[in-house]
């Protein structure tokens, strides 16, 4: 029985405790949800104030160290965990020129000059490409090429038609940030070229009878897709014009395999076999946001003197109330 009084009472000690705290405990601000379509379908998040001020707190109850990668840990001296600063994490550089930036139009003159020295294949080319940001550039390249070779030692004459070819592809420009009159880029393209090729005076000796046979193989048609990876270098060297190296290196993709056999010469590719390949380029460039140039760096804006500190007279000592010479 003394023990249940002795519970009883406990009870009821703790109750009024509870009820005194309650009363002494500062109301809470309680706010009323707005029920919106927007709160509907949206999470609620703190304003932005109030989470500089959180990670604020954090920075100031954290140590930092840098790990092997160069990267900043901050470790909290209250719960010991590791966390990274979003704020000290490297940021990509802006885009300094606008969208659409410029247009190019160039020729490429690598195999009219290959053929002034001997070779027995190639064409003309001319493209367009469209410099976006200064980053990306989009091309598309239309040419026209045959060939024409008596090989030595060989008993026939390869006639390649004069035929059109196709590339379209991307360049990327490593410089972007950079003057866009020197562009270092890298670049893809997909091929495609329909054409005609045929072989005459194929000749076939017969040591047997001491009789020669010639025939000929007609023109054929064919197609041929190829792949190029680019490496190249852009530099203006007057005005608009400029001039632009690339190397290139080269698949095909697919071709016609007709019943007499496959071509020697692709036009816009060159010969099957090849995989490596250049390019020599003249182009004009018309800008597409002459107005719109890029700000000048922070940096010299603040190294510029202002006209009104270089022409302001200099102070009489005199005027200063702390002047020891008074």
């Amino acid at each position: 029985m003394k023990r249940l009084l002795y519970t009883l009472t406990a009870g009821v000690i703790a109750a009024i405790a509870l009820f005194a705290a309650a009363e002494t405990a500062p109301a809470q601000r309680r706010a009323t949800p707005v029920n919106t379509p927007a709160t509907r379908t949206q999470p609620v998040r703190d304003a932005k104030a109030d989470s500089l001020r959180a990670l604020e707190a954090r920075r100031k109850r954290s140590t930092q160290y840098t790990d092997e990668s160069g990267k900043i840990v901050m470790v909290d001296t209250l719960t010991g965990v590791e966390w990274t600063d979003s704020t000290l994490l490297p940021k990509a550089p802006p885009m300094k020129y606008p969208l659409l930036h410029d247009l190019s139009v160039g020729i490429n003159i690598w195999d009219p000059v290959m053929r002034l020295f001997g070779q027995h294949y190639g064409g003309a080319s001319a493209w367009v490409s469209l410099s976006m940001h200064n980053r990306y550039n989009p091309v598309f390249e239309f040419g026209m090429a045959g060939a024409k070779n008596t090989p030595e030692n060989n008993n026939y004459t390869y006639h390649g038609k004069v035929s059109p070819f196709f590339k379209l592809g991307l360049d990327y420009n490593f410089l972007y940030n950079s003057n866009p009159d020197y562009r270092f880029f890298a670049g893809i393209r997909y091929g495609f070229s329909p054409f005609r090729f045929s072989v005459a005076d194929v000749t076939i000796k017969d040591n047997y009878w001491g009789e020669d046979a010639s025939f000929a193989i007609p023109s054929t048609s064919v197609t041929a897709g190829w792949i190029e990876v680019r490496l190249g270098l852009r530099v203006k060297i007057w005005g608009p014009i400029s001039a632009g190296w690339m190397v290139h290196y080269q698949s095909l993709l697919h071709r016609t395999h007709p019943a007499v056999g496959d071509a020697w010469y692709i036009p816009g590719y060159g010969t099957a076999n090849s995989t490596i390949s250049g390019s020599f380029s003249i182009s004009y460039t018309l800008p597409l946001n002459k107005g719109k140039t890029p700000p000048p760096p922070p940096d010299a804006e603040a190294d510029r003197i202002p006209t009104s500190v270089i022409s302001a007279p200099p102070t009489p000592p005199g005027d200063y109330p702390d002047n020891p010479q008074q």
